[in-house]
């Protein structure tokens, strides 16, 4: 599941503000990964419905998270800064920096998805290799990959790089394929797509639920002094 759910980021990652609101609904396989997923992106915010028990609320402005546990009517906030703190945490354990993603080139095959024609374009990085099915007709897919790098900002970044840039890419992305070493592939395919108005609300916690506390994964120590770098002697 956690390799799952840094896919399922890395698919919003190309998705800034624009004028439309964005919702997707992708069929997933592979792995314990759910059998489908919904995506909303309006403005600078995006929900993410992993499934129905457990929502993310995303806001790239903030930094700020919250995990929606719907079946125990319990939520969980977690503030820009301890995020930002925590992704620095986790970056720290990894040994190897990880490289920017080069940008895809077209393998010259070519496969029909939901009534479009596709062409893969594909990457390689010591991590990963991706297979993109691009739609280049698709109608107004430059503001819907615009709209696809709400995680590219703020804490978000450090967890999305080496994520390939989907505006690099000269159509939409109706499915995407991801192989890495030692792990089960994922497939994702684009069901639906809509530019529909998406109410406020769904980027709320509904009312009633509780609050759970987040576990102490910074030590005691505040997000400042987490990530503050020691001082030379």
């Amino acid at each position: 599941m956690k390799s799952f759910c840094i896919f399922a980021l890395g698919l919003l990652a190309g998705y800034v503000t624009a004028s439309a609101d964005l919702t997707i609904v992708e069929a997933v396989e592979g792995g314990d990964a759910p059998q489908h997923i919904t995506m909303k992106v309006k403005g600078d915010k995006a929900r993410v419905d992993v499934s129905p028990h457990i929502t993310t609320i995303l806001d790239a402005k903030t930094g700020d998270l919250t995990n929606v546990l719907h079946d125990k009517k319990m939520v969980m906030h977690i503030s820009g800064e301890k995020a930002k703190a925590m992704a620095e945490m986790a970056k720290s354990f990894v040994k190897d920096e990880v490289p920017d993603q080069p940008l895809p080139k077209p393998s010259g095959k070519t496969e029909k998805i939901n009534g479009y024609e596709t062409v893969e374009y594909v990457t390689d990085s010591p991590k990963f290799h991706a297979s993109y099915w691009v739609a280049t007709t698709y109608p107004d897919y430059q503001n819907i990959l615009r709209q696809m790098g709400i995680l590219q900002k703020g804490a978000f970044a450090s967890i999305t790089k080496g994520m390939p840039d989907y505006q690099a890419l000269p159509g939409l992305p109706l499915r995407t394929q991801l192989k890495i070493p030692g792990q089960a592939d994922f497939t994702s395919t684009i069901e639906s797509l809509s530019q529909t108005a998406i109410p406020d609300s769904d980027f709320t916690v509904p009312a009633g639920y509780s609050q759970m506390a987040m576990p102490d994964f910074l030590g005691g120590q505040s997000p400042n002094e987490k990530s503050a770098k020691p001082k030379n002697p």
